[in-house]
Formats: C-alpha cells, structure tokens, sequence
C-alpha cells in the first residue's frame, strides 16, 4: 500500500513557516552588524591560543564556549547600541553615514525591528551571555565573572543614553577596555588564573579595535554634533581627529615593538607588525579626505583589516610557539 502524500496546504504552511524563520534570522543577523563581530572572534581566538604557547594545557570544550560568548556579548553590545542611538537621534538624522561601516545597521530606522524589540533582544541576548558566562566560571575559576560583568557594564555604559560614553569622549577607551577584557578573559579560562602575558598582548589589539571606533565616527560626526553626540571626532574637529587617530595606532603598533625588543612578547611576535602598514595607510587615507566623507570608506576598510591582520598574526605567532614545545 503506497504511503499518503501530506495534504498540499501543510506543504505550503511549512515553506511559508521556513521562510518567515529564515527572513527573521536575516533580520537580526543584519541588526548585530556581522561584519564587525569578527574582530570579537579574533579577539577571543588570540586568548584561548596564548597560554597554549606557554605550555598551560587546552580545553577545547572550553575554547568553543569561550570564542561563541565573545561573539554573543559582541552582538548584544551591537543591538543595544544601535537602541541607544536611537534614543539620542543620531542615526535617524545621519544622512552621511557609510554603509556597513558607521551609522548603524539602520533596521529600527527603516522600520525592519522596532526599538522596543531592539531593547528587548539585546537583553535576552545578555541573560543568555551570563547565563553562560556562569557556567563556564565555574569550570575555569571565579575570576571569569569578573572580567564578564566588566565587559558587560561596560557595553551597557557605552550606549545607555543617560550615561553614553559614546558621546562623552570615553568610548574609544570604552571600547578598547572591552576588547582587552576579551582576551583577559579567554585566557583566563584556558590556564584558570590571570596572566601578565595576555595582559601585555592584549593591549596593541584592543587599540587598534578603539581605532575602528575613531575612524567611523568621521562620516558620522555632522549627525553625531546635531544629536549631542560629542565624540571624539566632533570634540577635537577632523584635523586634530586624525593626528590623535594616527597617534592611537601608532602605539599600537610600537607596543609589540617595544615588548618584543623586552622578550616580554614570543621571539615570533614582530609578525604582528605586518600589519602596520595597513594602519599608515589608513591613517593616510583619513588626513587626506577627513572632510570628504563619500572618499572616508577606504580608510574605514584599512582599519578594519589592520586590526583583524594583527590579530590574526599574532595569533599565528602565538600557536608557532606553542608548536615548538
């Protein structure tokens, strides 16, 4: 006996029930700005690979957990700050932005998710990132949730409108906390205890990451000035904006330098150098348009893929070592 074939409207609700899932997932996909969230997995990767050059063991359950709540936290920090934005006004009037590198992801704006579900999502997103961030505490050590409320209180100060470091001069110090704390963390939970290491090594990406920040608030800084949004860019005028831009990445770089010369940093870590020139030319590529905002969006790209680069031959440099053990 040949088996029934499901009735055909049970064919269509179920595509219709796999396109509405699959239209919403885009739609918070695009709302955590995906292409940003790439600096948090490097950031994360650089510290679980760290204390495997120094011979500390490796929990590769751990490693995953850690790499997916860097990237969660990340995009949380991504959904509540575009709610705070809107809050304050600036990317509604910001009609000079460059997509996908400043002004938002724009879905509250043009109607895609409404604010009140912006908040929303950004905090389930949150429970879920300290729900997990418990857990994994209590397999690699207290500590952890030290570093993950800092983080945290940290994304929640950046874009809380009454707070809004963002506005106020803090956020690239803000910023570059935060993605230190990354790596603190990820390497706290691979040797369960803190280390200078990952402390010294943390710092050239985490300035660099702050550079991501200063260099998008350029295109942003007319909308950013009309909603009383002082950042940096708008406190100090492009001009001065990019000698401090070129100062930040700057020390970033001299940072592994001058570690390196100490042996505080692997004999293989003058690798993440390879990406200074990116950050030169970028910085370039800023003092040349800095008030040509349609000409912004190579320097924006160069400083990405400077802080993504260093990351990853740092990391590259890192597992070297580790393989010569």
């Amino acid at each position: 006996m040949m088996a029934r074939k499901p009735p055909r409207s049970h064919s269509r609700n179920l595509r219709r029930m796999t396109m509405t899932l699959f239209a919403s997932a885009q739609r918070w996909l695009r709302a955590s700005r995906p292409g940003f969230l790439v600096v948090s997995l490097v950031a994360a990767v650089l510290g679980v690979v760290i204390p495997q050059a120094c011979g500390c063991g490796w929990d590769a359950p751990a490693a995953v957990a850690t790499v997916l709540l860097a990237v969660l936290t990340h995009a949380a920090v991504n959904l509540y700050n575009d709610w705070g934005d809107d809050r304050l006004g600036s990317d509604a009037i910001n009609t000079q932005r460059l997509f996908p590198f400043s002004g938002g992801s724009r879905v509250i704006q043009e109607g895609v998710v409404s604010a009140e579900a912006m908040l929303t999502a950004a905090q389930i997103l949150a429970i879920v990132v300290v729900g997990g961030g418990v857990i994994l505490a209590a397999r690699s050590g207290p500590g952890l949730l030290l570093v993950g409320l800092a983080g945290l209180a940290l994304g929640w100060a950046y874009s809380n409108p009454r707070i809004a470091l963002m506005g106020r001069g803090w956020g690239e110090l803000a910023v570059a906390l935060g993605w230190w704390l990354i790596v603190i963390g990820a390497d706290y939970v691979q040797r369960h205890s803190f280390s200078a290491i990952a402390a010294v090594a943390a710092v050239p990406l985490a300035l660099l990451v702050a550079a991501i920040l200063w260099a998008a608030e350029f295109p942003d800084a007319q909308a950013d000035a009309a909603s009383g949004k002082h950042t940096l860019v708008v406190r100090w005028g492009p001009r001065r904006a990019v000698w401090g831009y070129a100062a930040l990445v700057t020390l970033a770089h001299g940072w592994v330098g001058a570690w390196w010369w100490v042996d505080w940093l692997p004999s293989t870590a003058w690798w993440a150098l390879g990406a200074a020139p990116l950050s030169l030319a970028a910085a370039v590529a800023l003092g040349r348009h800095a008030n040509e905002v349609a000409r912004l969006r190579p320097a924006i790209a160069l400083t990405i893929a400077a802080a993504v680069g260093h990351g990853v031959l740092l990391i590259a440099a890192f597992v070297a070592i580790a393989r010569m053990r």
